[in-house]
């Protein structure tokens, strides 16, 4: 059977790498687009995407979109704000406050971008899917990270591209615990990824994505990963 040709999206962290190579087996992944839009932890992320490229044969495109560096002035670009500080525990605070904290780290309208971008990409290689590392663990405070996000840009795409694009969210109903259970299912190298907002020698450990992986990693009885790449 011939499997369909797609594109991924691939910042580097858990999300992205577990959707992108959960799709190989039905999808024909021609290309890995990375976004470079000014993030603390480029250097970091750019090395995790090379690697994990390298260790499945993927090319990959790195984009720089210096503008969206230009407008964005929370924490994950402005180095000069402090990021939030997360452990475990709070990240069992209440929806509200967890949301009031996304804000601190808010890029505007970035995988809307990111994404049309990409549907751009699809349609000229012949592509009419882009695979998007969407979860329910983070929809719950980034809007974009939703299955309604996701079908909205299908829609879109349908009327904006030639071939129909559409978004692919293999981990669109997974949390984070579930997520890391099907990476080691499939035997993905998780010391290879980068999920951290800095971009120190080694994971912080203190913000929100740090502690999302953290209790992953320890919810699937890996803390000997977690204190590996701490």
């Amino acid at each position: 059977m011939n499997r369909q040709s797609a594109i991924a999206l691939l910042s580097g962290g858990l999300d992205s790498t577990v959707s992108m190579v959960v799709s190989i087996k039905n999808y024909d992944i021609k290309l890995a687009l990375f976004f470079d839009y000014g993030q603390r932890s480029i250097k970091k992320e750019t090395m995790a995407i090379e690697n994990i490229c390298k260790h499945y044969k993927i090319p990959y495109k790195v984009i720089k979109l210096d503008w969206l560096k230009e407008i964005t002035h929370t924490s994950l670009v402005n180095q000069e704000q402090s990021l939030p500080e997360y452990t475990m525990e709070n990240l069992n605070s209440n929806v509200s406050t967890l949301k009031n904290s996304a804000k601190a780290v808010w890029v505007p309208n970035r995988n809307g971008v990111m994404l049309n971008i990409a549907a751009a990409i699809a349609e000229t290689i012949n592509c009419n899917t882009i695979i998007f590392g969407a979860n329910i663990e983070e929809a719950t405070t980034f809007p974009d990270n939703s299955s309604d996000f996701a079908e909205k840009l299908t829609e879109v795409f349908s009327y904006s591209t030639s071939n129909g694009v559409k978004v692919e969210v293999p981990l669109v109903n997974k949390d984070k615990t579930e997520i890391v259970s099907l990476a080691i299912k499939n035997n993905i190298p998780l010391n290879l990824i980068w999920s951290c907002y800095s971009g120190g020698d080694k994971h912080c450990g203190k913000c929100e994505s740090c502690a999302r992986l953290k209790r992953a990693l320890v919810n699937n009885n890996k803390l000997e990963l977690w204190q590996e790449i701490i």
